[in-house]
């Protein structure tokens, strides 16, 4: 399977990329599997089994003639031809869903779409938001999609999302931040036996004596946003594992190998025996809002109706 981006379709199955018929979803499971790096999650995404998911994966390997992933019985990394191959395909694949979403559309009289990627968890809080938009813009089509914390912004730059709803600040130079979505409180996930589930509440202060969990490839602002490197009295708030995703955390703090900050909204998703969520007394409030990097008209709209409703508070 060639990386360059030279793409025809081929009816709703298949693509011809530089001369090599590919099958679509073939070129799906290797992104949704170089976003997870987990073979079992990545059959959940795409609703198959992941015995289909490795034969898929295999299958291209010998088409291309080499390793996409390093795989052992603990962990799945992309190789460096991996690592090539996502780059390449990535925008080409995002183009390509576009393309064939714009077509259903106009064949529907819808004449845009706007997708917007959720870092959060809480869409269906969010439900007045999305209700107002289809209501009073029927001529385009809203998805929500959820969106990975790791290089947060990359989705945005690709063109995969139109928007993105992330936790401030965001100082980046070529991106937009528009109105507050909502406002969270921050809690503290332990496991049940941790010496901390005793508390009625922590400060960020006892924070320091603990390995906090965190995502890999954060700016380092925006980390220490969510979580302070330092506690007040200049302790350093340690990092212990480097995850890729919100479902591997709270698997961490289960086991009692991390504690964990997190927005309280999380609580109404994971209700689990083995955790214990604990009021964090100085930490403010989390705020989420709407990102953009091209702002077009149907991102306006959105950007007022959240600056109509105004910030949900939690």
């Amino acid at each position: 399977m060639p990386t360059t981006g030279r793409i025809r379709s081929a009816g709703r199955d298949r693509c011809l990329v530089n001369g090599t018929w590919v099958e679509l979803r073939d070129i799906e499971t290797f992104l949704v599997l170089a976003e997870e790096l987990h073979f079992g999650r990545t059959a959940q995404r795409l609703h198959v089994s992941t015995a289909r998911v490795s034969q898929a994966i295999k299958r291209q390997e010998r088409q291309i003639g080499g390793l996409l992933f390093d795989r052992s019985t603990r962990t799945v990394r992309l190789s460096p031809l991996g690592e090539q191959l996502r780059n390449d395909l990535r925008p080409v694949y995002a183009d390509l869903q576009e393309s064939i979403e714009r077509a259903r559309r106009v064949a529907r009289g819808v004449t845009g779409a706007l997708r917007v990627g959720m870092i959060p968890f809480n869409t269906y809080d969010l439900r007045p938001c999305w209700d107002t938009f289809r209501r009073q813009h029927p001529q385009w089509s809203l998805h929500i999609r959820r969106a990975s914390f790791v290089d947060p912004f990359a989705a945005l730059r690709s063109g995969e999302h139109d928007i993105l709803v992330a936790w401030l600040p965001i100082d980046e130079p070529d991106l937009t931040v528009g109105p507050v979505l909502f406002s969270d409180r921050r809690i503290l996930a332990v496991s049940a036996d941790h010496e901390l589930a005793r508390r009625p509440s922590v400060s960020l202060e006892a924070l320091a004596d603990f390995p906090n969990g965190m995502g890999q490839r954060l700016p380092d602002y925006w980390e220490d946003a969510y979580l302070p490197f330092r506690s007040p009295r200049g302790q350093v708030i340690e990092r212990g594992a480097l995850v890729t995703n919100s479902d591997d955390l709270i698997h961490l703090v289960s086991l009692g190998d991390t504690v964990q900050v997190f927005p309280i909204h999380v609580t109404d998703h994971w209700a689990m025996p083995d955790v214990r969520w604990l009021p964090i007394t100085d930490l403010p409030r989390l705020n989420y809002a709407l990102v953009w990097r091209t702002e077009t008209e149907i991102i306006r709209a959105m950007a007022r109706i959240v600056a109509d409703l105004g910030p949900l508070l939690r």
